[in-house]
């Protein structure tokens, strides 16, 4: 295995700490921390993955990931050069590679007059990551929007999948068996005052509803079928309660934040604790939202 990424045009890092990739600042040392620099350089980590058996994660903007403290062995990938960055408008559609951070994307249609994804501003990410997960809120999600997406599989096999043949549901979709490569959404024609007037609303009310002042990974459960995570969290009296560093938010329930060097156990153990008093006061068993890489 010596020298095993011999080819590789991209940056490769050893021993890079995830704690600097996750919005949550938490997480030990990526064995091989990877940013191919193009479809080639992609294709040679697959068939080197493939061919010495490392393990391999895709890494977006961390925004819903708690990583493990020991770290993690094998590849995180993480589509960031400008290879995976495109984005290209055709009619009312709008293209964008997978490593595009969602605040990018939003900026950019607006700026063409082109509305649909106004719901998503001031949500942290990447386009590839919001399809993976099917992003959205209470309302819609970016699977509204999908008209086609582009990946390739862990056989080196690209190919583009209709939104038809695609498997979304509450927070997630068929897709993770592939890496995203691109994406293209289908928006509509509006005044560029309106849709700025809605997006400066919708970030305002993540202001006022959200705690974004400390590191957090966003809500860290799924909301039960018919109910509120955070409202559940709320009535069991576990706003303010603490392990160590992490700390359930006094703003927004479903929110762990970190207030003071807090470890991934930490924000497990109080995740435990949650589901716990849930559990025995409503009797409704909580699902992560987030994804624990152990």
């Amino acid at each position: 295995m010596m020298n095993w990424w011999k080819g590789l045009k991209g940056k490769i890092r050893f021993s890079e700490p995830l704690k600097e990739h996750t919005t949550f600042k938490i997480g030990g040392p990526a064995e091989f921390f990877v940013e191919p620099k193009d479809i080639r350089d992609l294709k040679l980590l697959i068939n080197l993955k493939s061919r010495y058996k490392l393990p391999l994660l895709v890494l977006g903007a961390g925004s819903n990931i708690l990583a493990s403290d020991d770290g993690l062995k094998g590849i995180v990938v993480r589509l960031s050069s400008p290879f995976f960055k495109k984005v290209a408008f055709r009619k009312n559609s709008i293209e964008a590679g997978s490593g595009v951070i969602l605040s990018r994307v939003i900026n950019l249609a607006k700026e063409r007059g082109l509305s649909g994804l106004e719901f998503m501003a001031g949500m942290p990410g990447t386009i590839g990551g919001a399809l993976m997960m099917n992003a959205g809120t209470s309302e819609r999600s970016i699977a509204d929007l999908v008209e086609k997406v582009t990946v390739i599989d862990y056989y080196n096999n690209v190919k583009t999948i209709g939104k038809e043949k695609i498997k979304f549901g509450y927070r997630k979709s068929s897709l993770t068996k592939f890496i995203i490569l691109s994406v293209s959404l289908k928006l509509a024609r509006k005044n560029k005052g309106k849709i700025k007037e809605e997006i400066a609303e919708r970030l305002n009310y993540r202001r006022l509803t959200q705690d974004l002042t400390l590191p957090s990974a966003g809500c860290v459960f799924q909301n039960p079928k018919g109910g509120s995570a955070g409202r559940m969290i709320d009535l069991c009296g576990l706003k303010g309660s603490s392990i160590r560093g992490a700390v359930v938010s006094l703003k927004h329930a479903n929110f762990i934040v970190n207030r003071s060097s807090a470890r991934a156990k930490d924000i497990l153990e109080l995740m435990d604790l949650a589901r716990a008093r849930v559990k025995k006061k409503f009797g409704v068993r909580l699902n992560p939202e987030i994804k624990i890489w152990q």
